[in-house]
């Protein structure tokens, strides 16, 4: 089969997720040949606000750059993703697509809204003071996931991410700083899409050609 029929092979699959689970269930097929407008087809897009030939999330981004992901397992479960506002949290698993060759063509994602499930579980934990269920989210940082609906806002959530963990303005920074804030946006895959390298470029107060020069360099010493 052509990747298009293994991926359009997929489209019934996905409406027999969405119908099963209702509403509160959305359902995304993503082509990953192109990533700027990956999503080909989705349904209840009313939770996250997606469309068709919206972008990929960070968390694709990072499957993609490290084949250990995907390369022996089928799919990955059960993690949690965050709107783009914050508001909603998502219990989140992604099924591999794969072509006969076993490359990585497109992804099948359930993303399921528990908002009112976590904040009726923070209620009654308040009622009785239990706490016993503050850490039984998935909180493995390589397994979350943030939903933005353009390539634009899914390349500032991941800068504004990784700047955030250094707690330094880019003004401040060292160029040793900016070398590893660049490297970890590297590892993230942000350097898949389109306009990313002028945007990192912009916020770390650097030109395009430096932040070339900065990736070279990490892949180098990797």
């Amino acid at each position: 089969m052509s990747p298009d029929e293994i991926l359009q092979s997929y489209i019934p699959m996905l409406n027999f997720i969405a119908d099963t689970y209702g509403k509160n269930c959305e359902v995304i097929l993503h082509d990953l040949r192109k990533l700027d407008c990956s999503i080909i087809a989705i349904r209840n897009n009313h939770i996250t606000g997606r469309k068709v030939n919206d972008t990929v999330t960070d968390f694709a981004l990072k499957i993609i750059r490290n084949k250990d992901f995907y390369k022996n397992d089928d799919y990955i479960d059960n993690y949690i993703g965050k709107t783009n506002d914050g508001k909603k949290t998502l219990r989140a698993s992604t099924y591999f697509i794969k072509d006969d060759e076993g490359n990585l063509i497109g992804m099948l994602c359930v993303n399921i809204d528990i908002t009112v499930l976590c904040q009726t579980r923070d209620y009654i934990d308040n009622l009785i003071m239990d706490d016993s269920n503050n850490n039984k989210q998935n909180t493995n940082k390589e397994c979350q996931e943030n939903f933005c609906q353009n390539i634009n806002d899914l390349v500032r959530t991941s800068i504004s991410q990784v700047l955030g963990e250094y707690n330094i303005e880019p003004s401040r920074m060292t160029v040793e700083e900016k070398k590893q804030v660049v490297g970890d946006l590297e590892n993230m895959g942000v350097f898949l899409l389109k306009g990313a390298v002028a945007e990192v470029a912009s916020q770390l107060q650097v030109s395009d050609q430096t932040v070339y020069r900065y990736i070279k360099e990490h892949e180098m010493a990797k």
